[in-house]
């Protein structure tokens, strides 16, 4: 299938929307419910993890679901735009919490409400994913539009990180950390509205293959497909280490601005400043791609950003952003810029993977192996989650402290880089010793395929 201008900028479109959404949940959850409305930070890690276990069953089953989907619309579309308003609900419901409620009652509706929303975001998250191996062949197209969707999914995740601390005390109209609950309540709408229009343009705009020239299988052959596809699951692993060590820095690294620098107002130029690099580098890979084979450039990168993390522990210990925020910058930068490389590269890898499965298994799920990634990505925000508010607690952090003691900020510090930094260790190791799927071996797999329909032909 070849796309148009008009395709891929509407898939990018629905890429940005649906990762402002996500990354306002990820980034701010645990902050909102924590900073501003006074719940444990162990009790909001614990119910974001086990919402996430909860999704062990539900994504895989979703994925299902839309591989059996047959439709005037297609397989996927009906899905995107049925979970975007049914999403964009439970988004607005998470960030606003009724005045009245009591502590109790508060963590009674974040435990329902944010089960509903991953149920809700992996109806159209699945599908979405899943159009890409669904309308590209490997090679420059498929690249292309991986680069091109994740860049704009990197704009989306910038936007919520760097804006909040802005826009917020602006709509609350007070500084005060109480009066957020106005702020963020109005924040989460806005960023709804334009969650739910980025889906309908995506909807209107994105073209897929007609329903019978995919192929279906029973429910019991998908999870042996899938579950038989070393690859795809060596790419999820690998997804789950990658995310995981973003999100626990994501999570505490505005504790740190606020409780240790002391400054939240600088948040925003920091995170301004890491977003920036991972958009652009995002948008290179492409270019990277032209010199270097993609297994090499996945280890490259991956080495770089475990040494923007050790930099970051160094710097933080060392008291030189006391000085200037600014060098801050330095280890922000290399490790937000090989994360947006390393996001365009597992959904490159995770496409492969489907069409190693399709000439491995002789069935093309590409539902059920994209539905592993949308649960993968959940349950490592889940888990950083989890982890993040244990070490809130662990360390002694006290939210309403004038100042924290030296021992809470050294714990801080030490939390929010080096499992990070340990995590992408064990994900190197894991792709250097399992994935196999290089570019003279996909060329293998688009052969194979080829001779496999010419077959189906006869």
């Amino acid at each position: 299938m070849k796309l148009t201008i008009r395709n891929k900028a509407a898939f990018c479109f629905g890429a940005f929307g649906k990762d402002i959404v996500y990354m306002l949940v990820n980034s701010y959850l645990l902050y909102y419910y924590n900073v501003v409305l006074g719940i444990s930070s162990a009790f909001i890690g614990a119910v974001l993890m086990g919402a996430r276990i909860f999704d062990a069953l539900n994504d895989p089953i979703m994925g299902i679901v839309v591989a059996k989907t047959r439709t005037r619309w297609g397989r996927f579309r009906p899905w995107i735009l049925s979970g975007t308003v049914l999403n964009a609900l439970t988004v607005y419901a998470l960030f606003a919490v009724p005045d009245s409620m009591k502590p109790g009652s508060m963590k009674i509706w974040l435990t329902l409400i944010y089960l509903a929303w991953g149920v809700t975001y992996t109806l159209m998250d699945i599908p979405f994913w899943s159009m890409i191996p669904a309308i590209t062949e490997p090679g420059k197209d498929r690249e292309q539009l991986s680069s091109l969707a994740r860049s704009s999914s990197g704009i989306g995740d910038a936007i919520p990180t760097v804006l909040t601390m802005i826009v917020v005390p602006v709509l609350s109209g007070t500084t005060a950390l109480a009066g957020y609950r106005i702020g963020f309540r109005y924040w989460a709408l806005i960023i709804a509205v334009v969650f739910l229009v980025s889906e309908i343009v995506f909807v209107k705009n994105v073209p897929e293959k007609k329903p019978e020239e995919m192929k279906s299988a029973s429910i019991g052959e998908m999870f042996g497909s899938l579950f038989r596809n070393d690859q795809a699951l060596c790419v999820v692993a690998a997804v789950i280490l990658v995310y995981l060590a973003l999100d626990i820095v994501g999570n505490l690294i505005l504790y740190f601005f606020q409780f240790d620098l002391g400054n939240t107002d600088v948040y925003s130029i920091f995170t301004a400043g890491c977003f920036l690099a991972q958009v652009i580098f995002m948008m290179l890979v492409p270019v990277f791609r032209r010199n270097m084979e993609k297994l090499k450039l996945f280890s490259v990168t991956i080495v770089l950003q475990i040494a923007g993390f050790l930099i970051l522990l160094a710097f933080a210990f060392s008291g030189i952003y006391k000085g200037s925020w600014i060098v801050l910058l330095v280890p922000g930068i290399l490790v937000y810029a090989s994360y947006g490389v390393l996001n365009v590269m597992l959904t490159i890898f995770l496409s492969d993977a489907v069409d190693y499965g399709e000439a491995k298994n002789g069935k093309r799920e590409e539902s059920v192996i994209f539905s592993m990634q949308t649960f993968t990505v959940k349950l490592a925000s889940g888990i950083a989650a989890f982890i993040s508010g244990l070490a809130i607690e662990w360390i002694g952090l006290d939210t309403e402290a004038a100042a924290q003691n030296a021992a809470t900020l050294g714990g801080l510090r030490l939390w929010m880089t080096v499992p990070s930094a340990l995590l992408l260790v064990v994900a190197f190791l894991l792709f250097r010793g399992f994935y196999r799927l290089s570019d003279k071996k996909m060329a293998e797999v688009m052969s194979t395929l080829r001779k496999q329909k010419q077959e189906n032909l006869r």
